[in-house]
């Protein structure tokens, strides 16, 4: 893509949308010259590689300054290769609970949901990463059906999770939740990967952590691809 990562840089410390993982799925998941909905946007790489690809993307953040850096990031890669993000992509400030009501039918459903409080973004209340678990998980489950509300017949969605541990330190099955409120909403999990992450300060930190609690590190995170209507007419869409 030649998108390197001093360009598709993370805001205020938080990890990195992999690029390649998201080229790769809109290739296989979105329809050309489709409309990508992300209700959870808090890095320009989904809108970015969106734009390369020739897709139409909107995309919800809560944070102002987040929204910003994206614009920036956008309009940089866009100065350095004329003519690449074409079309633009879109970011909206507020809350997913209540914008992705006024979000375009999409064609393509992708986004990487906050893992609990595994990150902070913001002191905001209405952030998820500062819910309670059971907060989180209702909140969750508006959004994520409000996705699929604005999804259209015979198409995918994605959602890239992982599980993570709460305040006492056990493990939270996000994967199982997120497959559960997809399910409530009215698409049914189709494929299911997995994503090895660079394994960084993970081979420091386990001997420490496994030592003193018996925790394990995790290496991979999980790429999951749901399908609403028709399977089959949906794969016709993405073939090319």
């Amino acid at each position: 893509l030649g998108l390197s990562p001093t360009i598709l840089k993370g805001g205020g410390g938080t990890s990195v949308f992999d690029p390649v993982l998201c080229d790769l799925i809109y290739n296989w998941f979105a329809a050309s010259k489709g409309q990508v909905v992300d209700p959870f946007a808090g890095g320009g790489v989904r809108g970015i590689v969106a734009g390369w690809r020739g897709l139409k993307y909107w995309g919800c953040e809560l944070r102002p300054d987040q929204v910003k850096s994206n614009l920036e990031q956008a309009k940089e890669i866009d100065s350095k290769y004329p003519r690449s993000l074409l079309p633009m992509p879109e970011w909206v400030v507020g809350d997913s609970t209540q914008m992705l009501d006024d979000a375009p039918e999409a064609d393509f459903v992708f986004s990487c949901p906050p893992y609990g409080p595994l990150e902070k973004y913001g002191d905001d209340p209405r952030n998820l990463s500062n819910k309670t678990t059971l907060d989180f998980l209702v909140a969750y489950r508006v959004i994520v059906a409000k996705a699929v509300a604005k999804l259209r017949d015979d198409s995918f969605a994605c959602f890239v999770v992982g599980d993570y541990r709460d305040k006492e330190g056990y493990l939270t099955n996000f994967v199982c939740e997120t497959i559960h409120a997809f399910r409530l909403a009215g698409a049914r999990l189709y494929n299911h990967a997995i994503l090895r992450t660079q394994i960084g300060s993970a081979a420091i930190r386990a001997g420490g952590t496994f030592n003193a609690y018996r925790k394990l590190i995790a290496v991979h995170q999980n790429v999951l691809i749901f399908c609403k209507g028709d399977a089959k007419k949906a794969a016709a869409k993405n073939k090319g």
